[in-house]
């Protein structure tokens, strides 16, 4: 096609985009924008909206699902035209897919991007996948925990096994707003100062940590490790055990009223729903990705759980291997470069010639 492509990871937290065979995104954006209220109205106390002064908040992607298709047009124009500087007419376009987003959601951002944008190409890859190829591999388990989901997702030979796909709503915004309430909870007077969702993200970033034995450290105030910090408007926050208490639904959404397992469950049962012959060779390769397995202590602790929960379930001979790069907070995107820079994958596009002829039935036989 005469250019090498553009490739967009977009997440509910944040949205990455740049070309193909780069290292890095050329540019990181925050998929929520805000946009006049008058403009598009919404219910005030809404979920994810916050309105101020004729002003409200768009979350085009929630829990890894698009679920407002104009706001996320206004994403991509932002992107392509205002962030890469690109005209979109002329160049292709990879993108990553959430693995347990419904199939219909492949239509809608194929009419977005051949019809709205008119890109001359395009392509639609899990970010399991993507995860994966970022390491190199096409085969293994993809443990991904980002700001809106978790997934576990077996990978072979380059297919998703949809059947055997795990996912948990518990991320990293839902970790931001437990800290929150965390912080709340200890010192009641916080409630009545300012504490802005982006300070409050920059704390879980800066200062929090898993634990590798939640009930023992939880018990013991001695390995509370405190730290203070200033949020830079006059207010000075303490953490104690706030630090290793917040990353823990992740692991227990018990800890949040929610009746489901952690991440480390949801990985077992990925592996368990695999076919014998095809469990310890998947296992040789957890890959972790996302910005919530960059906590200290979570791949540790992803690992023990894990192998906790083979022994536990009869299946001691497999011994799970986890891959957590240095990198994995832009894993998916970094695995898009890699994939849409090789030479064999250019008969993977589908172009909007394609579209045109065949129309939205053509995802389904091109795309995994």
């Amino acid at each position: 096609m005469g250019r090498v492509a553009v490739v967009v990871d977009q997440g509910s937290g944040f949205t990455k985009a740049g070309f193909a065979g780069e290292n890095q995104p050329r540019i990181v954006l925050k998929s929520s924008s805000l946009v006049p209220s008058w403009d598009r109205p919404v219910l005030p106390g809404a979920p994810g909206c916050e309105l101020a002064g004729g002003v409200a908040r768009a979350h085009p992607i929630k829990h890894g699902v698009v679920v407002d298709w104009e706001a996320l047009e206004g994403l991509w124009e932002r992107l392509l035209v205002g962030g890469l500087r690109v005209c979109p007419e002329q160049w292709p376009v990879l993108v990553s897919d959430s693995p347990s987003a419904p199939p219909a959601g492949r239509e809608r951002v194929a009419e977005l991007l051949f019809e709205t944008l008119a890109v001359p190409a395009c392509h639609m890859a899990s970010t399991a996948l993507l995860a994966l190829c970022s390491t190199g591999v096409f085969s293994g388990l993809a443990v991904e925990a980002g700001a809106g989901v978790c997934h576990a997702t077996p990978i072979y030979a380059g297919h998703s096994w949809h059947q055997a796909t795990f996912r948990l709503n518990v991320a990293g915004s839902t970790l931001s707003r437990y800290l929150r309430d965390l912080l709340v909870a200890a010192d009641p007077d916080l409630s009545q100062q300012a504490l802005p969702r982006k300070a409050i993200t920059h704390l879980k970033k800066r200062s929090c940590y898993v634990s590798l034995d939640f009930e023992g450290d939880l018990r013991n105030p001695a390995r509370h490790h405190p730290a203070s910090f200033s949020m830079g408007n006059g207010c000075c926050i303490c953490l104690s055990s706030e630090r290793f208490r917040c990353p823990e639904p992740i692991f227990q959404p018990g800890l949040l009223g929610q009746d489901e397992p952690g991440l480390p469950a949801l990985a077992f049962r990925a592996l368990q729903k695999m076919p014998k012959m095809l469990r310890t060779r998947l296992a040789d390769t957890v890959v972790l990705a996302g910005g919530s397995t960059l906590f200290p202590g979570f791949a540790e602790r992803l690992d023990k759980e894990l192998e906790a929960q083979c022994r536990r379930h009869g299946y001691a001979a497999l011994r799970p291997h986890l891959v957590a790069k240095h990198g994995r907070g832009m894993a998916v995107w970094t695995g898009g470069s890699m994939v849409a820079s090789l030479h064999s994958f250019q008969r993977r596009w589908i172009t909007r010639a394609m579209y045109q002829e065949c129309g939205s039935r053509l995802l389904y036989d091109v795309f995994n």
